[in-house]
């Protein structure tokens, strides 16, 4: 008899136990369910309320007022170890560390960016966001800079940072993205096959949401150093990496506005210069100045390695006679600055026919 009720009373544990699981799934399901349609009616009900063109659930802040008018100024420098006087305990480098070579050159960077009166600056070899907002709030307030992002390298100094007079939307950081890194040993004449993901900190995308019809993304980059057949097969495939993102975004907005600017550390004739023009690609970027003109060094240049390329569908925004390198000081003055010289260039905030 004990034998039979203890039979029992598992076979009752056992149907409350199935009872119980069952309940919980239903339970589950039902939520799904319920979610689901909860994602539905708001896509639904959010289109008269999102601005159009931008993504659903981005939108620019409250009382913020178009700072730009037609026409929107995009400025990108590589400023040369730009590094604030603070020693980070997390890099090891002699220049973070000490500060090294920095006098003068904060106040001259503030008259540089007063001069260029630029909407979007895109700094690269600086040492981080909180530095430049800083700079902005202590000398630049009247500028009226009020966006500011990166992507920082968890064991390197020298970063890319955006600051802006426009909303700022998602960032897409690369720095957990391994690269591929193809090339024959130039001492031993063998293939090598390698990936890194060190340096893919430097080159990260953001959202540029200019205003209520206009929006494009932004990427800045500062692609390996060096000349050899290594470090070519590295930008090659920083490069290689991002023509699949923007293939990926052009995918899901085929009218995608795309500009990609910084220090390529690439020559116009190069051949991971030329892939990132083309390379059988269906995102097209078009590089807008004459060979002849160069940015580095910046007392002396010789060669042009930075870059500003819009893609094909952000073209047609590019005003005439906008695009160059310029200076900003005498020779000698922009050289104690920074080592390369500023890239600038203006778009019009409104979409315009592509002239095929």
């Amino acid at each position: 008899m004990l034998t039979f009720s203890i039979y029992n009373f598992k076979k009752m544990c056992k149907t409350v136990e199935l009872l119980l699981v069952f309940s919980i799934s239903a339970l589950l399901n039902a939520c799904i369910s319920n979610h689901k349609s909860v994602e539905v009616d708001s896509r639904e009900s959010s289109s008269d309320t999102n601005p159009e063109g931008f993504k659903k659930g981005i939108v620019t802040p409250v009382g913020y007022e178009d700072a730009t008018g037609d026409t929107i100024k995009i400025l990108s420098w590589n400023v040369e170890h730009f590094v604030d006087a603070h020693d980070d305990p997390y890099v090891q480098n002699d220049r973070e560390n000490s500060g090294e070579k920095m006098e003068g050159r904060v106040s001259l960077l503030i008259q540089a960016l007063r001069k260029a009166d630029a909407d979007i600056i895109v700094l690269q070899e600086f040492e981080h966001v909180q530095f430049i907002k800083q700079i902005a709030s202590d000398s630049l307030e009247d500028m009226k800079y009020e966006f500011f992002a990166d992507s920082k390298s968890i064991n390197w100094y020298m970063n890319i940072v955006v600051m802006s007079r426009v909303p700022l939307g998602i960032i897409y950081g690369y720095g957990s993205v391994n690269t591929p890194v193809s090339y024959v040993d130039e001492e031993s004449n063998e293939q090598r096959y390698e990936t890194q993901s060190r340096i893919n900190t430097r080159m990260w995308s953001i959202d540029v949401l200019v205003n209520d019809q206009y929006s494009f993304l932004l990427t800045g980059v500062h692609l390996k150093a060096g000349r050899g057949a290594r470090n070519e097969a590295m930008r090659l495939g920083q490069i290689q990496f991002l023509k699949g993102q923007f293939e990926r975004f052009t995918l899901e907005d085929p009218k995608k506005n795309i500009l990609v600017v910084g220090d390529f550390n690439a020559t116009p004739d190069s051949k991971e210069f030329q892939f990132m023009l083309d390379g059988n690609s269906p995102v097209k970027f078009i590089d807008n100045l004459e060979d002849s003109i160069f940015s580095h060094p910046a007392d002396s240049p010789r060669w042009r390695i930075d870059h500003i390329l819009p893609n094909q569908n952000m073209q047609p925004e590019l005003l005439v006679n906008t695009l160059n390198v310029t200076y900003l000081f005498d020779k000698e003055t922009q050289r104690k600055l920074a080592d390369h010289l500023p890239v600038v260039a203006s778009f019009s905030t409104k979409d315009r026919e592509i002239i095929h």
